[in-house]
């Protein structure tokens, strides 16, 4: 029926609708699979990491650049969060170290998907430290113990300055030695690939060593006569022990940095000083010669003013032969007073009345009173003190021990009391004082000089017994 029906149309007619079947056909092909078409997604994500640090904590920024994706799932594992669905899931930190990987799996309505995954490596943080020490002491060579106690590095550049060896990049470096005086810069950079940490540390490295001593004699022995007392000192540079070596001293020997020794026989003798440091040790000697003990002791031109140079400060009049010492009137305090031995009493400047007056007798001055004041005789007047003490000016000149004054007889008289004039030159005063020494004084020179007028002497006195 439908086969006779189609035969009964014509054949311009059936082939027009077969054509247009096919156009039908042929569309709906095409509309079929415009549907089918789906929207692909392209996963495209980086990272930023906070200060480029690597180092735990670590703050990772995501950056998403996904295209074509409704639906998002990251994966961080290691991290915190752990995972988002979120197109940004914003900040991830990490804080253990270790090898991670920051995975993207993407997804749309059409079935489209996607992924990407960023390795990270999360390091432990490079905490820089390190000490330095002496193996032995700080005097050269110095050979360094370095302790490196940093920790989150792989990679160490040392630098020794002026050190050998100059540079390593050892972890722990071996023995480095300093051999230069001074302050030194040790510096150590550490990296762990990704971040670099610098310190720097100083040594201060001591003088090399240098021996040698002070030699004091004590101010009683100044004129080098046996016993005579020495203090030795040293002023070694970077030295740790001593030794001493005193030829016939007392004592001989010693291993203190300061001591007293003391020579008792006259002669020329060696002291030696060993120093050392563990490093170095050197040796330095010096002499000394010591003498008889002659027992006297000698001043020579002495200034004495007379009473208006005294009282005025200009100078003094008063003489302490312990102290060695001429005062003026300003300086008589009472720790002085006592040891005043010889006071001068000029009138004035015409020289027409002198005498020596005892320290407790200033009652018969100007001056005034001494506390404490001791008592010195004397002998102004050897012509005229019808006494049996005798010394020329000859004889004083040639006096190198006390022989001659152990002999006299001090007496005081009221001849021998009295006054002089500046006729005699020299002239000799005698005079005893209140220890028993006695010695003699030599006026050698009357010098005027208005209201500073003054006599210039020397003095021979014997010594005080203090050993």
């Amino acid at each position: 029926m439908l086969y006779m029906s189609f035969y009964n149309f014509p054949i311009a007619t059936v082939l027009s609708s077969i054509q247009k079947l096919c156009a039908i056909a042929v569309l709906l092909v095409l509309l079929g699979c415009a549907r089918e078409e789906a929207l692909p997604v392209t996963v495209d994500f980086g990272i930023d990491v906070f200060n480029d640090d690597y180092s735990i904590p670590v703050q990772v920024v995501i950056q998403n650049r996904t295209k074509g994706a409704e639906t998002y799932a990251w994966e961080f594992v290691g991290g915190i969060p752990a995972m988002s669905t979120e197109r940004n899931p914003g900040v991830i930190r990490y804080e253990k170290k270790g090898n991670y990987t920051i995975r993207l799996y993407a997804t749309n309505a059409d079935g489209s998907e996607g992924a990407k995954e960023i390795p990270i490596r999360i390091d432990d943080p490079v905490v820089i430290d390190f000490a330095v020490a002496p193996l032995v002491n700080l005097f050269p060579p110095v050979t360094l113990d370095i302790d490196n106690r940093t920790t989150g590095a792989t990679d160490f550049v040392w630098t020794f300055e002026q050190g050998v060896p100059a540079t390593t990049t050892a972890q722990h470096p071996a023995a480095v030695v300093l051999n230069t005086p001074g302050t030194h810069r040790i510096t150590l950079e550490a990296s762990n690939g990704l971040e670099t940490e610098r310190i720097e540390k100083t040594i201060t490295v001591a003088p090399r060593l240098l021996t040698d001593f002070e030699l004091a004699v004590a101010f009683e022995d100044d004129d080098y006569q046996v016993p005579v007392a020495v203090t030795l000192r040293s002023t070694s540079v970077s030295a740790t022990a001593f030794d001493w070596q005193m030829t016939n001293g007392v004592p001989a020997t010693a291993d203190t940095p300061e001591l007293s020794v003391t020579f008792t026989t006259p002669g020329k003798y060696t002291i030696a000083l060993t120093a050392t440091n563990a490093k170095e040790t050197q040796t330095v000697t010096k002499t000394i010669e010591v003498f008889e003990d002659t027992n006297l002791r000698k001043f020579e031109g002495i200034r004495l003013g007379i009473n208006s140079a005294h009282t005025a400060n200009t100078t003094g009049a008063f003489f302490a032969t312990n102290t060695r010492r001429v005062y003026t009137a300003a300086e008589l305090t009472p720790e002085i007073a006592p040891q005043i031995d010889l006071v001068f009493f000029g009138l004035n400047q015409n020289f027409i009345r002198n005498r020596f007056v005892a320290p407790d007798a200033l009652d018969t001055t100007t001056f005034p009173l001494l506390a404490g004041a001791t008592h010195t005789k004397f002998i102004n007047s050897q012509e005229a003190c019808m006494c049996t003490a005798s010394l020329t000016a000859a004889q004083f000149d040639a006096m190198e021990d006390d022989r001659l004054l152990q002999t006299l007889a001090i007496e005081e008289t009221p001849e021998g009391l009295q006054e002089f004039d500046a006729t005699l030159v020299p002239r000799i005063v005698l005079f005893e004082t209140a220890d028993g020494r006695k010695g003699a004084i030599k006026i050698k020179e009357y010098i005027p000089n208005g209201q500073d007028s003054a006599i210039l002497v020397d003095i021979k006195i014997q010594k005080r017994k203090t050993k």
